[in-house]
């Protein structure tokens, strides 16, 4: 077992940041690697399912490995283990909890990565979703970039290296590492060996992915995002009449809030507990009532970033139906030239004929282009349900 099992299908990247790590290594044993090999700041891009985090995570453990008779990423040692599992003390992962990473949240981080390793050999700062940073907050960062400690590395993971997801100024300054989407082989191989699903299970949700490891790990493994996937894909050719263009869009805004709901709940109960405990709940002695107090405006703001956070969930679960819907009309069109090329719903392939049949290639194209509309409308914050009752109505029209 090695760190590097969690990245899969990206052999280039692995090797690059293997002999980064080792000459890490050489770095904390007080020798001198050759030129280049490692650097403090890395961008990680590529398309979501892609593992940017994971990878971003593997290299943290790789960087923190104990074991110095092997290649650094054991995957066995406290280092490996608690890098992976984001409980080492010096891996500080940022993940927005709304919809953007605030110019205070960076501040905070910046301050903390200026400190020397308290346990680890490394102090690391994975930046998930390093695009939705407020102008602000890359300011901030692009300081820490520019004159970074002495033994702190910055990990970045973002879609792109383009001005709209990460700054110039920053991106001029990390090594980039570009992942691309893992073949379906390689994600069902992943899904076998680490997660111990069964093999027909693992090539199906391989199949029906798009190429995302952590869609294809929740396709396997849970019954109800397999039931909310087949809803999404009833719907095209469910558009019979004028009602059903509601009774659609309501099916997929209620399919994105059951999938946000079930994502946090069980987050958002821990972490009221463990506030309220903090705060004193169900104590007796003196200061009691005065805690309490306290505790109302803390829950207040608690609740304020949970309600950001399942904003966030919502929109993420209605983009991917999305990108599933877009990829049945694209199954519809592929079906209606007759090309080769794999479809990205295989088991919906007799649906697929069936659209093909009806519709013109025009009119798939523009049903193909009413649900990539309403993706760029909720990216710039058009309220879900009106984007969502607009695109279905083209889908409905053709």
């Amino acid at each position: 077992m090695s760190v590097w099992d969690e990245v899969v299908g990206q052999p280039d990247a692995v090797a690059t940041l293997s002999a980064a790590a080792e000459a890490a290594a050489t770095i904390v044993a007080g020798g001198t690697p050759a030129p280049g090999v490692m650097t403090h700041a890395w961008l990680f891009t590529g398309p979501p399912g892609s593992g940017r985090s994971s990878t971003a995570r593997a290299f943290a453990g790789a960087l923190q490995c104990v074991v110095t008779d092997d290649r650094p990423g054991c995957g066995e040692c406290t280092g490996c283990r608690t890098s992976l599992h984001g409980t080492h003390a010096d891996v500080r992962v940022v993940a927005p909890e709304g919809l953007s990473i605030s110019v205070a949240e960076m501040r905070a981080l910046v301050q903390i990565s200026a400190r020397r390793p308290t346990s680890g050999r490394w102090q690391v700062v994975i930046i998930e979703d390093a695009d939705r940073l407020t102008e602000g907050a890359a300011n901030a960062l692009l300081k820490a970039v520019e004159e970074p400690p002495e033994r702190t590395v910055f990990l970045l993971c973002a879609p792109s290296d383009h001005p709209d997801d990460v700054s110039v100024t920053i991106r001029s300054r990390c090594r980039l590492v570009s992942l691309g989407s893992p073949r379906p082989a390689a994600i069902a191989s992943a899904l076998e060996a680490v997660d111990g699903v069964p093999a027909e299970m693992a090539s199906w949700a391989a199949s029906v992915c798009g190429g995302h490891v952590g869609r294809a790990r929740r396709l396997a493994v849970d019954s109800d995002v397999r039931a909310r996937r087949e809803a999404v894909l009833r719907i095209p050719l469910a558009l019979r009449k004028p009602a059903d263009v509601f009774t659609c869009a309501d099916e997929l805004i209620k399919a994105a809030e059951e999938d946000a709901s079930t994502a946090n709940e069980a987050r958002n109960e821990a972490e009221r507990e463990a506030l309220e405990t903090a705060m004193g709940a169900g104590g007796t002695g003196k200061g009691t009532a005065a805690a309490t107090r306290g505790a109302k405006g803390a829950l207040k703001d608690l609740e304020k970033r949970q309600k950001s956070r399942a904003t966030r969930t919502q929109r993420d679960s209605l983009d991917m139906a999305l990108v599933d819907l877009a990829g049945f009309y694209r199954d519809a069109l592929v079906t209606h030239t007759g090309s080769e090329a794999a479809l990205m719903h295989p088991d919906r392939a007799g649906d697929s004929r069936t659209a093909a049949a009806q519709w013109s290639r025009e009119s798939i194209l523009r049903r193909l282009e009413a649900v990539l509309a309403c993706r760029e409308a909720i990216e710039v914050n058009v309220k879900p349900r009106i984007a969502v009752e607009a695109m279905v109505t083209t889908l409905h029209r053709g």
